[in-house]
């Protein structure tokens, strides 16, 4: 083999590279770029973690989990109520930006903590809604992320009630209402 058939196989190679990055959808580039910089943050912190990407419903979802029991390192990038995680979600999804000029809706994960908070807002949802109906009176819950108020508002929606955010900043909140 000589040097000529050498540099050919570098240039397939990187051909096919670009052919492969070519053929990521905008989302799907979004998961790769989040999971190199979560890489390199868990490699840097000495943390051991799996990372799974997956696209759905307009977003990109990305999640840090263990095999073991090792969650209990993971549990320091939740920190208490998920604010370690949504700092560490806004610097994934700058580092997106940063990468592809485009903003980002990507959600972050860690040792599944969103999914379990969801599955508590699923059911605080399901109460407020049990107690309109059952009273007729409006129901004003607690302040919540951006990311929250759209989980409550679509599990009211599913109820066939009306939820509305009103307040502004760390105060803004969800008051859930009977239809008409």
């Amino acid at each position: 083999m000589n040097e000529n058939d050498n540099n050919q196989d570098t240039v397939a190679e990187e051909q096919s590279g670009d052919v492969l990055e070519a053929q990521l959808s905008p989302l799907e580039e979004e998961g790769e770029i989040a999971a190199d910089y979560i890489e390199e943050l868990l490699d840097t912190a000495d943390i051991d973690g799996d990372i799974d990407i997956e696209v759905r419903d307009g977003r990109t979802y990305v999640s840090v989990v263990t095999e073991d029991d090792q969650d209990a390192e993971l549990e320091a990038l939740v920190g208490p109520k998920g604010e370690v995680l949504d700092s560490l979600q806004e610097l994934v999804r700058l580092a997106v930006l940063s990468a592809t000029e485009r903003r980002s809706r990507l959600v972050l994960d860690v040792a599944g903590y969103r999914e379990e908070r969801a599955g508590v807002l699923r059911e605080m949802a399901q109460q407020a809604v049990t107690q309109v109906q059952s009273t007729g009176d409006s129901v004003h819950l607690d302040p919540l992320s951006a990311y929250e108020r759209k989980i409550i508002h679509d599990a009211v929606a599913e109820a066939g009630l009306i939820s509305e955010s009103e307040g502004e900043g760390a105060g803004r909140h969800i008051v859930i209402s009977a239809a008409g």
